[in-house]
């Protein structure tokens, strides 16, 4: 048996910082999206099972703990997507990519818009 060939594949992505804020911003969204499907599938999970009743004590207890699993799992979840949110919003804050800079090159060069990105950093 050979050893797979890969090819060599350089792409070139340009991206500015502001792009991979938004972009950041976008997964994380992404995300929060997902875990509220998911919920929503637990929540018609549970209703579906309320609705057929089961007399057997023992199947309260494997739904109630395959939704406690399933809700503890979504709020680990939960907490690494506030520490990724925390990251790009000091990231944002830094870099200075704030809504001016689609209007401008760069916000430094709107005084107005620098003079809230310095009142912002002061927050941090």
């Amino acid at each position: 048996m050979s050893l797979p060939n890969i090819p060599n594949i350089t792409p070139k992505i340009s991206l500015e910082r502001c792009d991979t804020i938004n972009l950041l911003l976008s997964s994380i969204a992404l995300e929060e999206i997902g875990l509220s499907h998911i919920l929503n599938a637990e929540g018609e999970k549970l209703q579906y099972f309320l609705k057929t009743c089961p007399e057997n004590y023992h199947d309260y207890l494997k739904i109630n703990n395959s939704i406690n699993n399933t809700l503890r799992t979504i709020i680990k979840s939960q907490l690494l997507l506030q520490l990724k949110l925390e990251d790009v919003v000091t990231l944002n804050l830094l870099s200075g990519c704030h809504n001016c800079s689609e209007h401008h090159d760069h916000p430094t060069k709107c005084s107005s818009c620098f003079g809230k990105l310095e009142k912002d950093k002061k927050h941090l």
